[in-house]
């Protein structure tokens, strides 16, 4: 009797989950295929990992669905009624209302400062993502006036040579130089100290381009390629968390599966696959014609007709490097170019418990605001020497639901790797010394101390033992888990859309002289291989779908 042929999938989080059920649920049993999943970690999910908090249901990795018009995702959790649930979970009410807006040295900021910026930089965005062109935007009032900028900015870019290089870093900058340029000679602010109108603007500003760096996942707008922006898509309609968690769809997806076909604890050191030719593979009983060898990290190993490569990317630049030997033979150079061209950061989230009166809830006076801050830049000397840079780079710093004492910070690139490194202790008073260092100023204080602040509802409250307090920490830490690296991918400058359709080539190349024979050895799933969806659970669906349907179009299977 011949051998079912047997696929292994490598990682157990959307991407392989999902093959695996459409692979399992497509064919109607295990008939056709010998179906395996293995999992270098102690639990599924990969970069989804629901967990709790102080009581409140969190994600520690993804946690948005980005739009529900159309999202698999959101269509699997309402099916599962996933999206009810009497505890309370990580942004229950959507995005925290309306923030503050506090600068350094204890001003809070008017409308009449921040939103002129936030309207300008969101035009900049919608620019440069397709949403607006020079055709679509506004041809009068505030929206030519906030388009001008916009327009100036891609004439700008135009005008040296297009686009190719561009970052869109780079063109949000020529953006705000424009809004400069555009209105000169408007009177000085009063009431913020030594701030000066432009100095709040471009601060206002670069805490708008800190909250993209963490949607981006570039540690550095300046390497986000700017024509390659255009092409991400997201669906319409809100964004929502999971009232139940994002592990619920995973679990959902894995629930299809019999036992045994996921394997935790088996983590891949090596891939063989058949390059040229076929040679049969020695076995302890004899030979076996499977084409694909996959060793793993305790020395045993498993043969597989076809294998399904779902690591992150980062593992794969990891992998793939000169001094690493993940594959054998090696990628060919048209793989192993996408994979270091493209970007691959790192957004980590952290959650601290607030406490304002040691163990005795906060009353309604007493809750946490929203809070966006507003930092001078780096070279200023009006910057308090005690708020560390990790913390300069984030934000905001809000309660994860109204009313919640649990409150949450996101931080990327450096300032993220920095905080997976902090203790506990180090991150309480990083944050204390900036939370003090943000808080209006008490009336009966000079501008220079930071010893009394007036809380931001108006309460006065020290920073010593009876002031600003915080209880538990809790922090990912995606870039130094080695089954991950990071967190999501982006096209850099240098790379581009069609590098993510490379990636999503299966080896041998289809058309080459062992494919005939062999074909369709090592597939790629994951979100870095989806050019529309990119860095988005739903990506990594999709793309899970798309090897699983690859295999079945190979074999001829119904349901695709």
């Amino acid at each position: 009797m011949a051998k079912k042929p047997r696929i292994v999938i490598i990682g157990a989080g959307m991407a392989g989950l999902t093959a695996a059920n459409k692979l399992y649920t497509s064919t109607g049993s295990d008939h056709l295929f010998e179906l395996v999943v293995v999992e270098g970690g102690d639990r599924i999910g990969g970069r989804i990992n629901t967990s709790e908090f102080c009581g409140d249901r969190i994600e520690m990795g993804a946690t948005w669905i980005h739009g529900i018009g159309g999202s698999p995702v959101h269509q699997i959790a309402r099916e599962i009624h996933a999206l009810e649930s009497d505890k309370p979970w990580e942004c229950m009410d959507g995005f925290s209302g309306e923030p503050k807006t506090i600068a350094e040295g204890g001003f809070e900021l008017n409308a009449s400062i921040v939103d002129p910026i936030s309207t300008l930089f969101k035009n900049l965005m919608d620019f440069a993502q397709g949403k607006l062109t020079e055709d679509s935007a506004g041809s009068g009032g505030d929206a030519c006036y906030y388009n001008f900028a916009a327009k100036a900015a891609l004439k700008d870019c135009t005008s040296n040579g297009g686009f190719g290089n561009q970052s869109v870093g780079a063109f949000l900058r020529r953006g705000l130089g424009a809004y400069w340029d555009s209105c000169k000679d408007r009177e000085e602010l009063n009431g913020y100290g030594k701030w000066s109108r432009k100095l709040l603007e471009e601060a206002v500003f670069a805490m708008h381009e800190n909250t993209q760096r963490t949607y981006t996942s570039a540690g550095d707008l300046f390497n986000l390629d700017y024509e390659a922006e255009s092409e991400y898509r997201m669906f319409p309609g809100e964004e929502i968390t999971i009232s139940k968690g994002y592990l619920s769809i995973i679990e959902h997806l894995a629930s299809v599966l019999p036992p045994g076909v996921i394997q935790l604890g088996r983590k891949v050191t090596r891939i063989e696959w058949q390059l040229e030719g076929h040679k049969s593979i020695q076995v302890p009983n004899g030979y076996d014609s499977r084409p694909v060898k996959i060793e793993f990290c305790d020395g045993s190993f498993m043969l597989a007709d076809h294998v399904i490569v779902t690591v992150s990317l980062g593992v794969l630049k990891s992998g793939t490097g000169q001094d690493s030997g993940m594959f054998n033979p090696p990628l060919p150079p048209f793989k192993t170019e996408a994979i270091s061209r493209l970007g691959y950061g790192v957004v980590n989230k952290l959650f601290l418990q607030w406490s304002p009166n040691g163990n005795r809830p906060a009353n309604d006076k007493e809750k946490f605001p929203s809070l966006q801050m507003v930092f001078h830049p780096p070279e200023s000397e009006l910057r308090h020497e005690k708020i560390p840079g990790w913390m300069r780079r984030t934000a905001s710093l809000s309660p994860i639901y109204n009313n919640s004492s649990v409150l949450l910070s996101w931080f990327a690139g450096k300032e993220a790797l920095e905080l997976e490194t902090l203790s506990d202790e180090e991150i309480i008073n990083g944050v204390s010394a900036t939370v003090s260092g943000l808080l209006p100023v008490s009336k009966h204080k000079k501008e220079d101390k930071y010893n009394s602040r007036e809380f931001c509802n108006g309460n006065v409250e020290s920073c010593d033992d009876n002031g600003v307090r915080f209880g538990k920490v809790l922090k990912s830490k995606w870039g130094s888990d080695p089954l991950f690296l990071g967190s999501y991918s982006y096209v850099a400058v240098g790379s581009s859309g069609a590098d993510l359709d490379t990636m999503a080539e299966p080896l041998p190349k289809l058309g080459s002289t062992d494919s005939d024979h062999h074909p369709l050895q090592i597939l790629f799933a994951g979100e870095a291989t989806h050019r529309t969806h990119y860095s988005t659970t739903h990506g990594a669906y999709f793309s899970g779908l798309r090897e699983a349907n690859r295999l079945l179009k190979h074999y001829r299977c119904v349901g695709i």
